[in-house]
């Protein structure tokens, strides 16, 4: 039971848009003119919104890429696509992507499902949870932010947790690599 309950949790830790709410975060303070984004400083909310946008399609983005490892033992990433992988960095340095077969790797539901719920997840802690983006965006929430951060956050973040639970993901997306190269994905190459 201990196996399953951690390697859930491995998987939603995984989906989970953590790097990019560090970005966000670490870039936040600029765009939004530590909150101050009327007036005069009104370019804030435009540079703010910019922000949050790519931000979200890099959440997006994450849960549409894996990685393998190559037959020169380096790890390599590639984008799911309908057919399979599409390595971005194999440059033909020996990484054996033209033996390999990357049908196994085909985009499906889940990896829609995963996308949405990272997005949902990165929306709840940017635009509820941060002070300066509801500073910039709607200051009137500001006298009700602590219920609303202490409430929405947690419960968008426990449903995506069971959505990931119930879609659980192959994915080892860029900065997950795989552990050992799979064997059974090498084509024979005799």
């Amino acid at each position: 039971m201990s196996d399953v309950t951690f390697k859930s949790i491995g998987d939603v830790l995984k989906l989970l848009p953590t790097a990019t709410v560090i970005v966000y975060e670490v870039l936040n303070p600029i765009a939004t003119n530590a909150g101050d984004c009327g007036g005069a400083a009104a370019g804030y909310k435009v540079a703010t919104g910019v922000l949050l946008g790519l931000s979200a399609f890099f959440c997006a983005f994450s849960t549409f890429t894996d990685s393998y490892v190559g037959a020169d033992g380096k790890v390599k990433y590639g984008l799911v696509t309908p057919r399979g992988l599409l390595p971005f960095n194999d440059g033909g340095g020996g990484g054996g992507a033209a033996r390999r077969d990357f049908s196994r790797y085909r985009l499906g539901f889940p990896d829609f499902v995963h996308a949405a719920f990272a997005v949902a997840v990165f929306a709840a802690v940017s635009l509820l949870a941060d002070a300066n983006t509801v500073a910039c965006f709607y200051p009137s929430l500001r006298d009700q932010q602590k219920k609303v951060v202490m409430a929405l956050p947690v419960v968008v973040g426990a449903v995506a947790s069971v959505v990931f639970a119930l879609f659980p993901s192959t994915r080892h997306g860029i900065g997950y690599p795989p552990s050992k190269p799979e064997a059974s994905a090498l084509v024979a190459s005799q």
